[in-house]
């Protein structure tokens, strides 16, 4: 489906699974695109409604115009989604990654978001110094790496075909270092789809971004993933987001995971997702042998783990 966010962009969008099933609402992160959850989609829909949209540039959703995009578009485009897939006063689990999750962040204030959220999930995201805390560059932190890591990531340059050497570059600087190697597959071609003029700009937007004060506002049971190898949040970032969240229910760190955890650690996120729908969504079960207890990762146990919901 079309929908119109507040400015007259419009956005791809499109919902998976039983009418009338729980919903989940799942946004993508900085070049990717509703392919990213390719893997979610397959595991939830089966018996949940599963709303993806395509960010404003990326994807099926034409670029927008001037000025339009900020972190006040992502929260307008996530309004505008929720309104024209949930009925009145329907709740959801809101899931995203990297951008996804600055988008739910950003929105946290909202109206419409806080009438649909019923639990969130944050994966590989940040709320503020994106670039001064970036790894992607093996240099000490300073003012040198700021401004160079901002240069790259802003780059004009176009990524161009995905070739062997393309994919170890974005290997080394999204993925974790064991990574499969149809999972970088798989990345490669997402983020050399995106186009050249959304990624730049979205880059000076996430270059600036500082949501810090709208995760005091996410007021709904929240968990936070982040892999220990994520070179571009790295999990401090997850740390101090989950130090702040009024109703955190869990921080876990996945041990040699990147930044693209939904793609390297599928089972992990998708069982996140259904333990919080099965936890806060009336009439859904939460699935077994999935997310926690499959011996990925080393983080602390989650509110949901000490009900023994997982």
């Amino acid at each position: 489906m079309r929908v119109v966010s507040a400015d007259g962009t419009e956005l791809y969008a499109r919902v998976h699974g039983p009418e009338g099933a729980p919903a989940v609402v799942l946004a993508h992160g900085w070049t990717c695109s509703t392919d990213f959850w390719n893997a979610q989609v397959r595991e939830l829909a089966a018996d949940q409604r599963v709303v993806l949209y395509d960010q404003r540039g990326h994807g099926r959703s034409p670029a927008a115009g001037p000025g339009g995009y900020s972190t006040e578009a992502l929260a307008d485009d996530l309004e505008a989604v929720l309104a024209a897939t949930l009925a009145p006063g329907e709740q959801a689990v809101l899931a995203g990654h990297s951008m996804g999750g600055m988008t739910i962040m950003a929105a946290a204030a909202r109206p419409r978001v806080r009438e649909h959220a019923a639990a969130v999930l944050l994966c590989s995201t940040g709320a503020s110094r994106l670039v001064d805390e970036s790894l992607v560059l093996p240099l000490r932190a300073g003012a040198l790496r700021t401004r160079l890591t901002a240069a790259v990531l802003g780059a004009r340059a176009p990524l161009g075909p995905v070739t062997p050497v393309s994919r170890a570059i974005l290997k080394y600087a999204t993925m974790g270092p064991a990574s499969a190697r149809d999972r970088v597959i798989e990345c490669a071609r997402i983020v050399h789809a995106c186009p050249r003029g959304a990624r730049v700009a979205w880059s000076h937007v996430l270059s600036g971004l500082d949501v810090e004060a709208h995760v005091r506002e996410l007021a709904v049971p929240t968990a936070v993933i982040a892999g220990t190898a994520d070179r571009l949040t790295p999990p401090v970032h997850a740390r101090a987001i989950a130090a702040a969240l009024p109703q955190c229910v869990g921080l876990e760190e996945l041990a040699g995971i990147g930044h693209m955890t939904p793609i390297e650690a599928p089972d992990v996120v998708t069982g996140r997702i259904r333990e919080l729908a099965g936890t806060y969504l009336p009439g859904t079960e939460t699935a077994t042998g999935t997310g926690a207890g499959t011996g990925i990762g080393t983080g602390t146990e989650t509110e949901m783990e000490k009900e023994g919901v997982a």
